[in-house]
């Protein structure tokens, strides 16, 4: 039986939601905004996804640490939305987002935690 992989799947369902969004936000003509969301948003699980045929585990958790970075770009340009009165926002963008940080983030402490050899 093979393992659900929830970090993975929560990527591509925000990245779906995020591509929904960056075209709401074309229609709207804020292009400039649509392009960097929709840039970092699909990132995130792209490279969660690469990290899954990753050499080895020091590539994984330097592939999720990336993952991780795209994920606060992300943060910042949906909380520009929010903050700005012209721009739609939807607040479950954050918390769906919010989650994927948690899962990424105790992924990379509990890798390096187990291999207290590894370089950081």
């Amino acid at each position: 039986m093979e393992r659900r992989n929830i970090v993975l799947e929560k990527s591509y369902e925000f990245a779906l939601i995020i591509i929904e969004f960056s075209e709401q936000l074309e229609q709207l003509k804020k292009f400039v905004i649509a392009r960097q969301l929709l840039k970092s948003g699909t990132s995130i699980g792209a490279n969660i996804s690469e990290a899954q045929s990753s050499e080895s585990k020091a590539d994984f958790i330097h592939k999720l640490k990336i993952a991780a970075k795209e994920a606060e770009e992300t943060k910042y340009w949906l909380i520009l939305c929010k903050l700005s009165p012209s721009y739609p926002f939807d607040e479950s963008l954050l918390s769906k987002l919010d989650e994927i940080q948690k899962l990424l983030s105790s992924i990379i402490s509990i890798l390096k935690h187990n291999d207290h050899g590894l370089n950081h």
